[in-house]
């Protein structure tokens, strides 16, 4: 880790003063002595770990954490009025970009107090067995996770496996790519172990067993260990588990929708809080995110920082449904020049399209209000409360049935994706014989399926399609991209400035 704060306490002797009175313990002051005494310390330790996932700067499912995430992919456009992300959209960034660093810290911080959990939890009093298993379980997902945001983006990364004891163990080498993997696919495995099926209402959002055997079976078929992942993600599709696709592919992306059947994993927001999205971890932090409004149109208060590629555009009418309609997920995701095609209440003439593309993102926005702004502080904080959800059923279907063709059981395979295709309304087609041809199908549908959804980019890196599928798309910055240097960011440069043991990343 970079950053290490160092509270330094002047103690003044004063010949005068009592001992009694230099023994006292100062009540402002929270401390590993005084913080883990009570069930309640390490639920707020568990809560201010998740919180990272959504922090402004640096969360994978804040603000710029969207950005960064689907940025580089095909499918993708950031405009040039945030200079570090139309750098990292268009292949041109440098390991001092600013947002890059921001999410390797957020990481590593939620990293180190998922650690710091591990290590506490025995010692509180009063906890039975099972619920230190659970706990520790829900920590070690925590660590894993954060782990898997850090191995796909940056590739070998430093492990750090226990809370530092001295200023040295901070600076540590990094540890191989597959031993990163290693230790995350590790971590899910025994988060999986003790976690619950469910939560009391009041804790929605914790993670479950399933998230974790989900999470689990992704990384598995991230490594290319496509049988463990078969028989880790058939556990998802059969009792206890009762995991469903939603009947409308739109509902899975409106705040009135949260927490639903399709729902493995969600990122729990609310416009409650501070005021202030942008404060960070204070008192002022509204516990929302600015996505959708920094998504919206000018017409609608929003600043426009992203479009979709006309790549995507096209891609959603390659096959129209049985009725000879759009894809619904076409719908529900963009929104385009079609007839009666509204926005925000408004018809979509009202609207000017700015970058040369077709459409506009309207998965994850706000679009049933009269405008984007949103707040319980009066039309000024910005702030959303329409959950991220980090990782649906259909993932799991897809990726299912993606596993068990690379183990050319293609029609083993076929019912998965076939789920995928009837929520669509899409036509029939018979079972692949062919390998090749089912991949093809998996392709697609994941291109449509999950976009804006932080998948793009990598499941092309995985496919070794990057510099294909990047070379045949309209998306700006394409020219720039070099195989091998930009499947991952840079170390941020901060990093290496301040870690000895720490070397760049290749071609960087």
């Amino acid at each position: 880790m970079k950053k290490i704060i160092l509270f330094l306490f002047t103690v003044l002797a004063i010949t005068s003063c009592k001992k009694s009175v230099l023994n006292e313990v100062n009540p402002n002051q929270i401390t590993t002595a005084t913080f883990w005494n009570k069930e309640a310390d390490v639920q707020s330790a568990l809560a201010a770990t998740y919180g990272l996932l959504r922090d402004v700067n640096g969360g994978y499912w804040g603000v710029r954490g969207i950005e960064l995430s689907n940025g580089r992919g095909d499918d993708f456009f950031i405009r040039n009025d945030v200079a570090d992300l139309y750098r990292l959209s268009t292949f041109t960034n440098t390991p001092d970009n600013g947002p890059i660093n921001d999410l390797w810290n957020t990481s590593y911080r939620a990293i180190f107090r998922a650690n710091q959990i591990l290590e506490n939890v025995g010692k509180v009093p009063g906890l039975s067995d099972q619920l230190k298993a659970a706990y520790t379980s829900e920590a070690k997902f925590l660590r894993g996770l954060n782990y898997f945001i850090l191995v796909t983006n940056f590739g070998a990364v430093p492990l750090h496996l226990k809370v530092p004891v001295s200023k040295d163990d901070y600076f540590m080498a990094k540890s191989p790519e597959a031993e990163v993997w290693k230790q995350t696919i590790q971590d899910f495995t025994d988060a999986a172990a003790n976690l619950p099926l469910s939560y009391p209402a009041q804790f929605v959002g914790r993670a479950t067993r399933g998230a974790a055997i989900a999470f689990l079976g992704k990384a598995q078929l991230y490594t290319k260990d496509y049988a463990g992942a078969e028989t880790t993600l058939k556990q998802l599709t059969a009792s206890p588990f009762n995991y469903s696709l939603m009947p409308n592919y739109g509902d899975n992306f409106i705040a009135a929708k949260k927490n639903n059947a399709e729902s493995v994993f969600e990122i729990q927001l609310a416009d409650v809080g501070g005021t202030n999205p942008w404060a960070g971890e204070n008192a002022s932090e509204a516990i929302g995110v600015t996505t959708a409004q920094e998504f919206a149109p000018a017409e609608v208060a929003g600043w426009f920082e992203v479009s979709p590629t006309d790549k995507l555009f096209n891609e959603f009418k390659k096959e129209q449904t049985t009725t000879n309609d759009f894809d619904p997920r076409m719908y529900a995701t963009l929104i385009w020049d079609y007839p009666g095609a509204t926005f925000y209440n408004k018809p979509f003439s009202g609207f000017k399209l700015l970058f040369g593309y077709s459409s506009m993102f309207k998965k994850y926005q706000n679009y049933t209000q009269d405008g984007e702004i949103t707040g319980a502080s009066g039309a000024s904080d910005y702030t959303s409360s329409n959950n991220e959800r980090a990782l649906r059923f259909a993932d799991i279907l897809l990726l299912l049935g993606e596993a068990l063709t690379m183990e050319n059981k293609t029609t083993e395979a076929f019912p998965y994706v076939k789920q995928i295709r009837d929520r669509a309304q899409l036509p029939a087609i018979a079972i692949p014989a062919s390998q090749d041809f089912m991949m093809a199908e998996i392709r697609h549908q994941r291109m449509i399926e999950f976009a804006r959804e932080n998948q793009r980019f990598y499941d092309l890196k995985r496919w070794g399609l990057l510099q294909q599928e990047l070379t045949n798309s309209d998306k700006v910055g394409k020219q720039f991209y070099v195989p091998g240097k930009h499947d991952y960011w840079p170390i941020p440069q901060s990093e290496i400035n301040a870690n000895s043991k720490m070397v760049q990343n290749t071609n960087w």
